[in-house]
């Protein structure tokens, strides 16, 4: 049974007598076209952009940050559609689709969706299976021409660092900071370890009393890189070991490092590292993890039919996008000054604020003709 109050609100702001059912909507978005929805996000994320509302977060004050990464989004004991991707295991057949988002990411924990790119085969019996790095060419490709000249830092991880996303990246003119492991790339490793040792004045270490913590920082300029296809790439490496003093427990030390095209010296490292390389974990916590298990549902399975459940993705990122400026938005602050908890208790929140709380076409008009101003938390 639908909440009256639900009911009611729905018809005064969008002026219809009652809103569709769940299945009716399935049958509508099988025809309608992704790319349309995926404009409608990508959209979004240009209307914050041109009004400056992320410009305070740009690394360096100009290189907006976009997370690249993949998630799983579907998957079912038997065959969904021609374009699932498979795995093998013990003789028992997996069919599953995984989806490659790059998502703008912010110091203050915003993950705006502002290009996907699905992970699918061509057909139900390809010569070889669609991969994350595939898709990422197509992805940065599309995302390129949908925005020519939006000076991008992509930051990635481990899978990335190569001679054709250095290339690719650099003849966009965008920047970027990829993970680093210690068996990738053993010719710039090699020759960051050693002029690292020489190098002495590229060295800082920074400490936090309230965690007691210290970051210790080493890092390269110019490193010369030649790869399988004899292009040559000139490359900088940042080292960070941050090591915490636990009491009792003892000292616990952890490692990062990053290949990257940005100019490194002792006034920018710390703030490249943490506003262009582990600032990547944005994607994970406040991008894929609140949308799985914060009440978004990114895992269930809203249609059967691919191009439903394509289209029903992106309704669930242009609702993330729209919880998340309420949530850091100065509005919703004011009516709950104490806090609201976890993501899901504020989504939980939202939802029976619109399952019971009147709202009349007054409250519409007032809405639409007063003015107001909404601040986003910056912290």
């Amino acid at each position: 049974m639908r909440p009256p109050a639900g009911a009611a609100k729905f018809k005064t702001i969008f002026g219809v007598e009652a809103f569709p059912h769940g299945d009716t909507l399935g049958k509508l978005l099988r025809r309608l076209d992704p790319r349309q929805f995926q404009e409608c996000m990508s959209m979004i994320v240009e209307d914050l952009i041109r009004k400056k509302v992320l410009y305070p977060h740009r690394l360096l004050d100009r290189w907006f940050v976009v997370a690249v990464d993949g998630t799983g989004m579907l998957a079912f004991p038997q065959r969904h559609c021609p374009h699932c991707l498979t795995k093998t295991h013990n003789g028992k057949t997996r069919y599953y689709h995984h989806v490659l988002e790059a998502k703008l990411v912010t110091p203050n924990g915003f993950a705006f969706s502002i290009m996907t790119e699905f992970i699918e085969n061509p057909g139900p019996d390809p010569t070889k299976q669609d991969c994350e790095l595939k898709a990422f060419y197509r992805l940065v490709r599309r995302l390129k021409d949908r925005f020519p000249n939006l000076p991008l830092c992509l930051t990635l991880d481990g899978l990335y660092p190569n001679g054709a996303v250095f290339q690719l990246l650099n003849d966009f003119g965008w920047k970027f900071m990829i993970t680093l492991p210690d068996e990738s790339l053993p010719s710039v490793n090699a020759e960051f370890e050693a002029l690292a040792r020489l190098q002495e004045e590229n060295r800082l270490e920074l400490r936090r009393t309230d965690t007691k913590t210290t970051f210790n920082y080493r890092w390269v300029n110019d490193i010369s890189y030649r790869d399988s296809e004899n292009r040559d790439h000139q490359l900088n490496v940042i080292e960070l070991r941050q090591t915490q003093d636990r009491g009792k427990r003892g000292e616990k030390t952890v490692k990062f490092k990053w290949v990257n095209n940005l100019g490194l010296d002792a006034k920018n490292v710390a703030r490249i590292a943490e506003q262009g390389g582990r600032i990547r974990w944005k994607i994970e916590n406040e991008g894929f993890n609140v949308q799985k298990n914060g009440g978004f549902g990114l895992e269930h399975a809203y249609a059967q039919n691919w191009t439903a459940a394509k289209n029903f993705y992106f309704l669930l990122q242009i609702a993330h996008a729209i919880f998340q400026l309420m949530e850091k938005g100065s509005l919703l602050k004011k009516i709950l000054p104490q806090g609201w908890g976890s993501a899901k208790d504020l989504a939980w929140r939202i939802l029976e604020a619109w399952r019971n709380a009147q709202f009349t076409a007054n409250d519409l008009a007032k809405i639409q003709t007063d003015k107001f101003q909404i601040r986003f938390d910056s912290s």
